[in-house]
């Protein structure tokens, strides 16, 4: 099955989150790690941190921002993940939950990095 436009452009803001963040001094270990209960976008090494990250992108703020879209039923999903990653790769670095918000049109776009985001 073709992907939708909509998971075509999902994927080009995961990448430029990626690029972003790398730019940074991040370094990517997984990218879109899934189990039963949800989906997370970005894995990466941030020095002694395992960094969790939830990449969210919103044309206009119409039907609320990319950052207000991250809601607690959202937030309890992101954390379950990322336990059971941890349980599967035994990991022994600390963790934290970033968000990239993204937003804009493709000719202007915005990116907002907020680290520690929520926890657990």
């Amino acid at each position: 099955m073709l992907p939708t436009p909509q998971q075509i452009s999902g994927k080009s803001k995961e990448k430029l989150a990626c690029q972003y963040l790398e730019s940074r001094g991040f370094q990517l270990i997984e990218r879109n790690y899934y189990c039963r209960r949800g989906e997370i976008d970005l894995i990466m090494r941030d020095r002694d941190y395992l960094v969790f990250i939830e990449v969210r992108y919103r044309k206009n703020d119409r039907f609320g921002s990319a950052l207000e879209s991250i809601n607690y039923h959202k937030q309890q999903r992101l954390i379950f993940t990322a336990r059971h990653y941890l349980q599967q790769t035994r990991t022994p670095l600390a963790s934290r939950f970033d968000v990239v918000a993204i937003s804009g049109n493709d000719a202007n776009l915005s990116i907002n990095w907020i680290e520690n985001a929520f926890g657990t």
